[in-house]
């Protein structure tokens, strides 16, 4: 018998032993890693039945009929608006403070973004924008569950359906979180998932859309890839896929991170508790804010929004100050159409005020399941301290 290619110890948290704490630390356990090496020790790791067992699962977590596994969430949307015949000349609707990877595909896919601005408190597209922006041109809404927090899914339902245009959920951020008591996940035509680092589920890399559209499931399916059981086929390699096919190895971690999906999601739920105790000493700070629709919320990270006292500048020393200290921050997030890639689009500053508003004063701050509550009140004395340092004083809204 070969010998165990992992031992059965403890997972040394690297990133403790240096000093460090990082914005994130995925939650991996010896069953993960078993579930990984059953698969190392298989005749097969490619595309095969990890990863059917994967999507047959994550479709059943959230009800859904139909689930689609992917190398990335962008890779995932990619196709999507391909299935949903959305390319060059097209418009497809998004919030600028996204997760930038998953909305990149709207420009890879040729379609222009068309931004719209949020709203201030929960961070989620405003659909009252949305209307704003729709014009004939428009063939898709994409709006996402911004840092966890659903966005208004009823009003963005009876808008895409009033215009008769297909509306794509972005739940990358979000997974656990519901609305109105239905999970996140089974709002939109389909919707996109995501288990790359920080999210709670990470396999290093891979993505999954589900839907309870038969044809568009059956289109991504032969868009994605063919397997070595289709190399016969005249029909199905009639169409050319992308190859776009996530592994065994992803799935088989993606598989046993879901099985504790619950687990994973309460222990980040503890250290939302030890943040909110220790930030009601922070004078100004008030809890996240949660919506009056929304059931549960699942941080995706642990989000702090500055004073209007503060500047851009005054955020980026308080981070830099952080990370003097080892504790490692970031800004949350820069929007979309301030960056390289947009402005050449002709988007400027000035063009959403409630983005920017927003996102030039929003620090995220280390989230994950490894985080005890000395490190949760070490870091946040360190952001006061470091907000005096600037001469702003204390946070506040």
């Amino acid at each position: 018998m070969s010998e165990p290619l992992i031992e059965e110890i403890e997972i040394a948290d690297l990133a403790e032993d240096a000093g460090i704490i990082p914005l994130s630390d995925p939650d991996m356990t010896v069953a993960d890693l078993s579930a990984v090496d059953t698969v190392l020790r298989s005749p097969w790791i490619s595309n095969g039945t990890a990863v059917d067992a994967f999507e047959d699962a994550f479709a059943a977590y959230l009800g859904r009929k139909y689930a689609i596994a992917f190398p990335s969430g962008v890779f995932g949307l990619l196709l999507a608006l391909e299935a949903l015949g959305i390319g060059p000349g097209d418009e497809v609707i998004a919030s600028s403070l996204s997760f930038r990877e998953t909305a990149h595909a709207i420009s890879v896919r040729g379609a222009r973004p068309v931004f719209a601005d949020i709203d201030y408190w929960s961070g989620t597209i405003a659909v009252a924008k949305v209307e704003a922006r729709l014009t004939e041109k428009t063939r898709a809404i994409v709006a996402g569950n911004t840092n966890g927090h659903p966005a208004q899914w009823s009003e963005l339902r009876e808008l895409a359906d009033k215009h008769g245009i297909p509306l794509i959920e972005d739940s990358t951020e979000a997974i656990g979180s519901t609305y109105k008591g239905a999970p996140v996940g089974t709002f939109g035509d389909c919707s996109i998932f995501d288990f790359s680092q920080p999210m709670a589920i990470t396999c290093g890399e891979g993505g999954m859309v589900v839907t309870d559209d038969i044809d568009l499931a059956v289109v991504l399916r032969r868009r994605r890839s063919h397997r070595p059981q289709d190399r016969s086929s005249v029909v199905i390699t009639a169409t050319a896929p992308y190859q776009a096919a996530m592994s065994d190895l992803t799935a088989s971690l993606g598989m046993s991170q879901l099985q504790r999906i619950d687990e994973i999601l309460a222990k980040r739920k503890q250290v939302e508790a030890f943040y909110l105790a220790h930030v009601e000493t922070f004078e100004g700070i008030k809890p996240p804010y949660i919506g009056p629709d929304i059931t549960d919320v699942h941080w995706f990270l642990y989000v702090v929004h500055l004073g209007t006292r503060f500047s851009r500048s005054s955020r980026d020393a308080i981070i830099e100050d952080l990370k003097v200290e080892q504790v490692e921050a970031s800004a949350y997030s820069s929007p979309l159409h301030l960056q390289r890639h947009y402005y050449n689009l002709g988007y400027r500053r000035g063009d959403y005020f409630v983005t920017e508003k927003v996102a030039d004063r929003a620090i995220a701050l280390p989230f994950h399941t490894h985080l005890d509550e000395t490190q949760v009140e070490f870091l946040v004395e360190t952001m006061k301290d470091a907000s005096i340092n600037v001469g702003a004083g204390a946070a506040i809204y």
